[in-house]
């Protein structure tokens, strides 16, 4: 298999994230971080779509305080599996949003995928008991 240039335009914070994220994990070089996160984003991603029937999981999002319109909007298409939500505010302005939910495969996907697409939230992340 041989391997193909992709050039990627990136703002400065993000490449010194990806020096601090290669000297803690030991990777040789940027392709190779570049390659291990869209393995795990590509896992993850995997592990979603094959969730079936109900589903109990916790969802976790952060976000800036200013964003708190957005996760609301969201939070309530999804009361119908939302059986618990905790708000905690961070440093700063930073807040992190903790949903436990239940209900169907595909509701919780939908609403994880939400997440995932609004610019304001910083993580993401979703946890399938």
């Amino acid at each position: 298999m041989g391997l193909s240039i992709v050039s990627v335009s990136l703002g400065e914070d993000v490449i010194q994230e990806m020096a601090r994220l290669q000297k803690d994990l030991g990777l040789s070089g940027r392709s190779e971080l570049v390659r291990a996160a869209v393995r795990m984003l590509s896992t993850d991603m995997l592990d979603k779509e094959r969730m079936r029937g109900t589903v109990s999981c916790v969802l976790t999002v952060t976000h800036d305080e200013r964003d708190e319109g957005s996760v609301t909007k969201i939070k309530h298409r999804f009361e119908d599996v939302i059986k618990t939500h905790l708000h905690c505010k961070l440093r700063g302005d930073v807040c992190l949003e903790i949903f436990v939910a239940e209900g169907p495969a595909d509701k919780v996907s939908d609403m994880t995928r939400q997440f995932q697409r609004d610019g304001g939230m910083e993580h993401v992340k979703l946890i399938v008991t």
